[in-house]
């Protein structure tokens, strides 16, 4: 609940928070765009990151690739990302409700109405946008690649 008393805080400063979420399992150029794209349209940037568990029940069994404590570390060490917190959920639904974000980004093929949170944000005056996926990257692929490589 840490991240309710930093949002309320950040909110009194007048700053505008921005929140994306996803597995992040191996990070590549589409996460990247969306990491940058997304903290471009505000102040801070809090990305919802789904645990080990929730990854498997996602993904299936032989993922995440990385361990959820890698994957928050390596998320954390780039300048675009100001807070990553951990998630059990499948959804970030209860966190989005919590963190009460100006702005919601999701990447991939999602139309607007299909976005987890939309409705949370939308109440409180923000908006969502859905930023394109990136052609030929993503963790599926590049776990192909390696595959097929190896």
């Amino acid at each position: 609940k840490e991240i309710e008393s930093v949002s309320r805080h950040l909110k009194k400063e007048g700053k505008k928070i921005v929140f994306t979420n996803g597995c992040f399992d191996i990070l590549h150029k589409g996460h990247i765009r969306l990491l940058r794209k997304a903290k471009s349209l505000g102040d801070i940037l809090v990305v919802g990151l789904n645990t080990d568990a929730s990854v498997r029940r996602l993904k299936g069994k032989g993922r995440p690739f990385i361990k959820e404590k890698d994957r928050a570390e390596i998320l954390s060490s780039l300048e675009l990302v100001d807070y990553v917190v951990l998630f059990k959920q499948d959804t970030p639904y209860e966190l989005i409700k919590i963190v009460k974000p100006d702005i919601l980004v999701k990447g991939g093929d999602y139309k607007t109405e299909e976005v987890v949170g939309r409705d949370i944000v939308e109440r409180s005056g923000g908006k969502v946008y859905i930023f394109p996926v990136v052609k030929g990257v993503s963790t599926t692929e590049i776990a192909k690649r390696i595959k097929k490589a190896g």
